[in-house]
């Protein structure tokens, strides 16, 4: 091997280690260079340091529910009621340690940890379309994005490829299809509701979730250890099958076969190094989260990919006699903030298929693709939405309140409630300039920091797509038999999805976008973003496949660039 780069010296940093961090990760030193990635939070090795993973609730200590001096530590994800339990809080921020202000409700739920949030992601995995892509220009609504679907296609093939999407080909242009490896059966209720429904409407269509998870491993997977989804459900608390793609699972294992990766954890990235001379980073400042010693590494590209208020801070706090305000020269940064606003659609019993169970636990179900604003359909409101199907047989645990013993109470054990199905919409977000968020001084982090002000709200016109969305909900659960038909409207504050987007979005003009199409600063050029902070708007099609394919497309042109001597 080469000799090895002195100590705080690399070809690339890349800032965060989730999904699209360990993308940026893999594909630089792959292409050959050395890279150090840098990680807020504690190191995660793959399988070992899963220790909950094959735990049964039964010895966990609290039998998986939160002891009061946990939940304590975890106030936002406590009061919006997430999913973090006794089993999986190891793997979400501790709140207290990580404040934020709220000028309006915000629910930021984080991850803190090497692989961060693609250890615990919903892993729905969709490509987006021109319906997207040309949305903002078509509308005249904030600016337009600088790429099109095409640019990303052949991108989206590579990283479905490499990564492993379970789906249907479904023939749908606006939700296009990928490379997939085959589906996950249908339980006989999926089956009746997609049968149901695509026959009685002829402008929407029930498919497969496509999933980041192995259904037929290639030998490239299997060969960085990882196997086919062994369908336990328990996917948050780590896979140690490697079943669904994570940093760990997939693009860590590969980066770390090329002997040029360097991962250092408890590194908090303070600010982007600028030389006012070559007009270029050239390194970035960390704070070491355990010591809290100051240190400086450098670089000639640098990768943020800290999630998108993550590198968005690190924009803001990268000040300079260039830049004052932060790392930007059109008064966009910490902008156009967005979230699907979600927990809206209706829920059902269904009386039929008595007869029948299932075995195993999906960890995946259906969806329904946006059928609003397409083609000649027009609505009162703006974009759309999609379903996410879930469904089930109730009454599983209705032997815990049955009395007696023996055989009588194996049969009553086998005696299941209806079956039932919830459809919850995922509905786009507008990209409104005052959703905002900028550094305060007014409360610090524990090593001194400004943290983040939110202000950002959904407004009306995702008040009426949610208006719709429940109506529409109900109306097809309706059709397809069901009884017992509860509509549901959940306000939820915007961060609850997860999905943050914006703040730094990509675009053409340099005077109304902070990074061009190909995910490259516009006034620093070798600096570059692909995560969610660069979306322009946002789609209602969950969004981390979309950044597996942009951080790929744009180490491709990074790396070329730095080859010729463009940065």
């Amino acid at each position: 091997m080469p000799t090895p780069p002195i100590a705080n010296h690399f070809d690339a940093i890349v800032v965060g280690s989730g999904i699209s961090g360990g993308w940026a990760a893999k594909e630089l030193t792959e292409k050959g260079l050395r890279v150090l990635m840098l990680d807020r939070g504690r190191m995660v090795e793959h399988v070992k340091d899963y220790h909950t993973a094959m735990t049964p609730p039964w010895e966990l200590p609290h039998r998986d529910s939160m002891p009061l001096d946990l939940l304590e530590k975890y106030p936002v994800q406590n009061r919006t009621g997430f999913a973090v339990t006794e089993a999986t809080h190891h793997f979400f921020i501790n709140d207290l340690e990580h404040p934020y202000v709220e000028e309006k409700p915000f629910d930021w739920i984080r991850g803190n940890q090497v692989g961060g949030k693609s250890l615990t992601w919903g892993r729905y995995s969709f490509r987006f379309s021109d319906l997207d892509f040309a949305a903002n220009a078509r509308e005249g609504i904030a600016v337009d994005w600088p790429i099109r679907y095409k640019d990303v296609a052949p991108w989206y093939d590579y990283v479905e490829r490499f990564a492993g999407i379970a789906g249907n080909r479904d023939g749908i242009p606006h939700l296009p299809d990928g490379v997939f490896q085959p589906a996950m059966p249908d339980s006989c209720l999926d089956a009746h509701i997609r049968q149901s429904i695509n026959g009685q409407f002829k402008d929407r269509k029930v498919v497969s979730a496509r999933l980041a998870h192995l259904t037929a491993p290639t030998a490239e997977q299997t060969a960085l250890g990882r196997a086919k989804c062994q369908y336990r459900n328990l996917c948050m608390r780590g896979c140690p099958y490697g079943a669904y793609f994570s940093t760990q699972s997939a693009t860590l294992p590969a980066a770390r076969k090329t002997n040029r990766l360097t991962v250092r954890p408890h590194s908090l990235v303070n600010s982007i190094i600028y030389d006012e001379k070559s007009r270029k980073a050239t390194g970035v400042r960390v704070i070491d989260a355990e010591t809290g010693t100051w240190h400086e590494f450098f670089a000639k590209i640098i990768f943020l990919n800290a999630s998108t208020l993550g590198s968005t801070f690190v924009l803001l706090n990268s000040t300079s006699a260039r830049f004052p305000n932060g790392m930007d020269d059109s008064g966009q940064l910490g902008h156009n903030l967005m979230d699907h606003h979600f927990h809206v659609g209706a829920s059902g019993q269904y009386e039929g298929l008595q007869d029948k169970t299932y075995f195993g636990r999906h960890p995946g179900g259906l969806y329904i693709p946006r059928f609003r604003n397409v083609g000649t359909d027009k609505q009162a409101f703006k974009r759309g939405y999609g379903f996410e199907v879930y469904s089930g047989r109730s009454n599983w645990d209705h032997i815990f309140e049955e009395d007696g013993f023996g055989v009588d109470l194996k049969e009553k054990a086998a005696q299941f409630g209806n079956w039932n199905v919830t459809l919850d919409a995922f509905c786009e977000t507008l990209p409104y300039h005052d959703n905002r968020v900028y550094l305060t001084d007014a409360v610090k982090d524990k090593w001194g920091q400004p943290v983040l002000k939110m202000d950002a709200s959904f407004r009306d016109n995702e008040q009426l797509m949610r208006k719709d969305a429940k109506e529409q909900a109900v109306l097809m659960l309706e059709k397809a038999g069901f009884t017992d038909i509860e509509p549901m409207d959940t306000p939820t504050n915007p961060g609850l999805s997860i999905h943050e987007m914006g703040t730094a979005r990509m675009g053409r003009d340099p005077k109304t976008s902070v990074f061009n199409g190909q995910c490259q600063h516009h006034a620093v050029k070798n600096v570059f973003c692909t995560d969610g902070a660069v979306m322009t708007s946002s789609p209602c099609q969950n969004p981390s496949l979309t950044y597996m394919a942009l951080t790929a497309r744009a180490a491709e042109y990074a790396v070329k660039e730095l080859k010729r001597g463009g940065i």
